[in-house]
């Protein structure tokens, strides 16, 4: 499978016990679909994944997957801190009917390439179902195009979600796989120059709350009106330098709950906003030009 399109990042809907909100979780996904969603990102950074028990986000993947009803393909966000967990959702994740499984590289000790490359080989051999490497350099390794493209060798690695700024080095990437990778991207502020680059699409934790600019900065590039597309980004680096404010995954879920969906509270130790700094938060968004 080849992933093309808007895919968001979903923000997972949590219970007081941070628990999954399944019922708020299909709300959240039919509504994406109908706005045009081409699949979704489950349970990675802005679905706070790492911050949930295992069983949780294995719960998470078959409800977001069953949610979707075939619609649109699901990409389950596997890593974990203790790698036997990652095999665990990652097989319960096929299960279930994930199109793909995704990972960053091993995150807080110095791995090497040699060390990040046999992990990524047994995660992907772990499953039936490509595997999407996810570079963000806040996972601590610095990958490099060659070094992508070397893990591009290992069956069933066929993506990778590139939240780098980088963009030299995504073409390069582009260029060392014959164009054959599936390169997503992942900075929000900047898809339009993924997509000028070579990128297929774009995953992206905005989405949740300003779906319809990417869907407009997408569509129209492929439509070749790059000026529209242009004009778009530039209202989404407007909205994400007032985003910049604040904690972007607690503002991402007050900003849903204000547009109807109940998501709950973030992960501890994320502190909860008062109902005089929401009201702020939510003025300052608006302000900035976010239409919810």
């Amino acid at each position: 499978m080849k992933f093309t399109g808007v895919l968001p990042a979903l923000a997972t809907p949590l219970d007081r016990d941070e628990r999954i909100n399944t019922d708020a979780l299909k709300k959240l996904i039919d509504f994406f679909i109908k706005k045009g969603a081409d699949g979704f990102y489950v349970g990675g950074a802005t679905g706070e994944g790492l911050a949930l028990k295992t069983e949780e986000r294995i719960i998470l993947a078959q409800e977001a997957i069953k949610a979707t009803e075939g619609r649109c393909p699901c990409i389950v966000y596997v890593a974990s801190p203790y790698f036997n967990d990652a095999i665990t959702i990652a097989k319960e994740a096929e299960k279930a009917g994930a199109a793909a499984i995704s990972a960053t590289p091993p995150m807080f000790f110095r791995y090497g390439e040699d060390d990040v490359y046999s992990y990524y080989k047994k995660l992907a051999e772990s499953v039936n179902i490509p595997l999407m490497i996810y570079y963000n350099l806040s996972a601590g390794f610095n990958m490099s195009a060659e070094f992508a493209a070397k893990c591009f060798e290992i069956d069933n690695v066929t993506a990778i979600k590139w939240s780098s700024s980088n963009y030299g080095e995504m073409a390069k990437l582009k260029e060392l796989t014959h164009g054959e990778m599936n390169i997503m991207n992942g900075p929000d502020d900047f898809l339009l120059t993924g997509l000028e680059t070579g990128a297929d699409g774009g995953i992206g934790l905005t989405y949740n709350f300003m779906f319809d600019l990417f869907r407009n900065i997408y569509d129209c590039f492929h439509k070749g009106d790059t000026e529209t597309a242009r004009k778009t980004q530039d209202k989404v680096l407007q909205i994400i330098e007032a985003l910049h404010n604040y904690k972007s995954i607690p503002v991402t879920k007050l900003l849903l709950t204000e547009m109807g969906f109940d998501m709950g509270d973030s992960t501890f130790p994320y502190r909860q906003y008062s109902d005089v700094e929401k009201t702020e938060i939510i003025n300052a968004m608006k302000k900035a030009g976010l239409n919810i």
